[in-house]
C-alpha cells in the first residue's frame, strides 16, 4: 500500500482508477497544508534560541534525498577543526526500542561525535550543551523543526526527483509548502551523477530563493565490507563484471543500483523494500532463497538497511556473502562556498 500511494505521489501510476484516488488525494493535501501552515505559525512565533550554533540540514519532500550523509561530511569537518559539535535525530522508526537505522548510522560512522535521539530537539541541544559542552548542534531532518532559532539552514534536494510534482502530502512528496524554501541559505543538490536536469532545478529554486546559494554534490563509492567485518573495507571494483543480488529499504532505490552498475557489477536481482523498512525473518529467508535460485552467491545491501539487521537476522543468509556497500557525499561545485559558510558562523 505504501508503494502505491508512494507512486500516486508521484504520478508513476496512470489510468482512470489511479485518477480519481489522486483526485481523493489532492484534496486530502489541501487538508495536511493547512494543518501544516497552523503549525508553522504556531511554532515559529517565538523560536528558541539556544547558547550555541545551531545548524539545520533537511528536506522539503519525501524520499532520500542523501542528508545524512551531508550531516557526516560536515560533522567531520567541524570536527577537524576543533569544534565541540553533537548531531541531534529524531531516531525515525525506532528498532526494538532503540534509535533507528539513521542515527544508528550516525553514531556508527562518527564515532566520537554524540548522537543524540530526541524528538524534542530542544530538550536534545539543551542536554548536549550540558553533557557534552558542544559549540555546535546539527540537526538531521531539521527544515521541518520551527521551534529553534537557527543558525545556517541547509537544504538538500535529490537531482532525480527535484520538488516532485510541487503538491503536498498525500498527494506529492512535499512536506511543507514550497514557500518553506525561502527560509534555506544553502541548497545542495544531491545525487547528480544519476540525472540530466540539473538545470530546471536550479531556475526552479532560484525564483523560490534567488538568495540562496546552490551547491552540487554526488555520492561516491569508497568499497563494500563483509557485514561481519565492518572494519576490512574492500575495494570499490572488487565486484567489477561479478553477478550479484541487490536488497534495499531507502527513499531512492535507484541510486544504489545506479552506483552499482556504475562499478561495473552485474545485478542479477534488485529486491527494492519501503524506505525504513524492518525487515522479517520471513522476507530475509525470500530475499536468500531468491538470489539461490538466480544462482547468485552475492548479496549486496546499503548501509542503512545494514543498520537494521541484528545478528540473527545476519544468521539467515547463511553460506551467502553478504556485503554493504559503503558510500561518501563528495561536493562536486561551489564547495568553498560551504565551507566559507560554516566557518562564518563562528566569526559572529
Amino acid at each position: 500500500m505504501k508503494r502505491y500511494l508512494y507512486n500516486l505521489a508521484t504520478d508513476k501510476e496512470k489510468g482512470f482508477f489511479a485518477f480519481l484516488v489522486k483526485f481523493l488525494l489532492l484534496l486530502a493535501s489541501f487538508i495536511y497544508g493547512a494543518l501544516i501552515r497552523g503549525l508553522i505559525l504556531f511554532f515559529s512565533f517565538k523560536p528558541a534560541r539556544l547558547n550555541c550554533r545551531v545548524i539545520s540540514i533537511g528536506n522539503i519532500t519525501l524520499g532520500g534525498t542523501g542528508k545524512t550523509s551531508l550531516v557526516e561530511f560536515i560533522s567531520r569537518y567541524l570536527r577537524d577543526k576543533g569544534h565541540r559539535l553533537a548531531v541531534l535525530s529524531r531516531g525515525y522508526k525506532k528498532i526494538d526500542g532503540e534509535m533507528g537505522d539513521e542515527p544508528a548510522m550516525l553514531l556508527k560512522h562518527l564515532g566520537d561525535i554524540p548522537v543524540i535521539v530526541d524528538k524534542d530537539r530542544v530538550r536534545a541541544a539543551k542536554r548536549a550543551i550540558k553533557e557534552y559542552g558542544v559549540d555546535t548542534v546539527i540537526l538531521d531532518d531539521g527544515l521541518q523543526q520551527w521551534r529553534l532559532k537557527k543558525d545556517l539552514e541547509i537544504v538538500t534536494v535529490s537531482a532525480a526527483q527535484g520538488l516532485g510534482n510541487r503538491h503536498m502530502l498525500p498527494r506529492g512528496i512535499l512536506r511543507e509548502p514550497l514557500r518553506a524554501l525561502r527560509r534555506a541559505d544553502i541548497f545542495i543538490l544531491t545525487k547528480t551523477g544519476f540525472t540530466g536536469d540539473l538545470k530546471t532545478i536550479r531556475s526552479d529554486l532560484n525564483k523560490i530563493n534567488p538568495a540562496a546559494q546552490i551547491l552540487e554534490s554526488t555520492h561516491v563509492p569508497l568499497g563494500f565490507y563483509a557485514i561481519d567485518k565492518p572494519e576490512e573495507l574492500l575495494k570499490p571494483d572488487y565486484l567489477k563484471a561479478k553477478p550479484a543480488a541487490l536488497f534495499s529499504g531507502i527513499g531512492e532505490p535507484e541510486a544504489f543500483s545506479g552506483l552499482m552498475r556504475s562499478l561495473g557489477v552485474h545485478i542479477g536481482l534488485d529486491l527494492r523494500f519501503a524506505d525504513h523498512h524492518n525487515y522479517s525473518e520471513e522476507e530475509l529467508e525470500d530475499i536468500c532463497a531468491k538470489a539461490r535460485k538466480a544462482d547468485l552467491g552475492i548479496i549486496v545491501t546499503t548501509v542503512k538497511d545494514a543498520s537494521r539487521l541484528s545478528d540473527a537476522d545476519i544468521g539467515i543468509f547463511g553460506k551467502h556473502k553478504l556485503l554493504v556497500l559503503r558510500i561518501a557525499l563528495k561536493i562536486t561545485k561551489n564547495e568553498e562556498q560551504l565551507i566559507t559558510r560554516l566557518l562564518s558562523l563562528y566569526s559572529l
